[in-house]
């Protein structure tokens, strides 16, 4: 069944979107912070994306959810996986650049796997596993160049940035544990999780949103691209290739998207990108191949 949905082209198009979209959204934070706070970033970056996903959302017909258990599991995963991780990014990009920022989305599936056997325990951890783990931290500990403690970048940063892979790895097991149960539409569960974002974090956008006025088109293109592209049709791409290609092929956009985030960096930032991030990177990636057993379903293909 796999092999028949995996095996047509309709998908790759969505693909190659999702990953650019993604990757791209690093530095369309960068020019965000131009004129927004972190917390004003965050802000506008899920409020325009709930203002595109509630339209899609109206337009197809679907309604959202109300009951009171689920709206509350919604939250939750909103506030960790929306606003906190929205509010670390954009902190965290004050100090460090977008391509190490970037480099981080690859360590999401390992820390995944860290909250499904260790924190969650809904799944035991098999040796594949394990392995793919421990590679993960050595390809971590490479990214931030441990031998100069952790580089140019503060700690403070650094520590956001795995604040920000911890929780995507917290909503995975989280949400299948949850929210998948209840049989909610993929599209109803991004509209209502954007939309608890953009309320929760309203109020601290007013106090305090906004550094000035923008000075740059540039600026309020990036604004504008962080919501309607990296949180608004990057959604819709992304259910399209879980929809046609299935679930593991759309998960495998993150090993895809620390190298958009790289190129990106380089070409349109002038920033500069040390040999050890790549290579952690490559690492990372390597291990989460590992970690998802993946290595040795290819070496059957063959």
């Amino acid at each position: 069944m796999s092999e028949t949905r995996t095996s047509g082209r309709g998908w790759l198009g969505a693909y190659v979107g999702v990953v650019f979209a993604w990757g791209s959204t690093f530095i369309f934070i960068e020019g965000a912070l131009g004129f927004l706070t972190p917390v004003g970033v965050a802000f506008v970056r899920y409020a325009l994306g709930a203002l595109f996903m509630v339209v899609y959302v109206a337009l197809q017909g679907f309604r959202f959810p109300r009951e009171g258990k689920l709206l509350a599991h919604l939250f939750v995963l909103s506030f960790v996986n929306n606003s906190l991780f929205g509010v670390l990014l954009a902190s965290a990009q004050t100090e460090v650049s977008s391509a190490l920022a970037g480099i981080t989305a690859a360590v999401v599936p390992l820390m995944t796997l860290f909250f499904v056997g260790v924190i969650f325990r809904s799944e035991r951890l098999e040796r594949h596993q394990i392995i793919g783990l421990v590679i993960g931290l050595f390809g971590a500990l490479v990214v931030v160049g441990i031998w100069r403690g952790v580089g140019d970048n503060p700690l403070w940063a650094t520590l956001a940035l795995l604040g920000c892979t911890m929780c995507y790895g917290f909503s995975y097991p989280y949400a299948k544990k949850f929210i998948i149960p209840s049989g909610i539409s993929p599209q109803v569960m991004a509209a209502t999780m954007l939309c608890w974002t953009a309320v929760t974090l309203l109020p601290f956008f007013i106090a305090f949103g906004l550094r000035g006025l923008p000075e740059s088109a540039w600026q309020v293109s990036a604004a504008l691209g962080m919501g309607f592209v990296s949180s608004g049709i990057a959604f819709l791409w992304n259910f399209s290739v879980i929809d046609r290609a299935g679930s593991l092929i759309a998960a495998s956009t993150m090993y895809f998207i620390p190298f958009v985030a790289i190129a990106l960096g380089i070409i349109f930032l002038g920033e500069q990108v040390l040999w050890n991030q790549v290579l952690g990177a490559i690492i990372i990636i390597f291990a989460a191949i590992v970690g998802q057993g993946r290595l040795g379903r290819l070496s059957l293909r063959r």
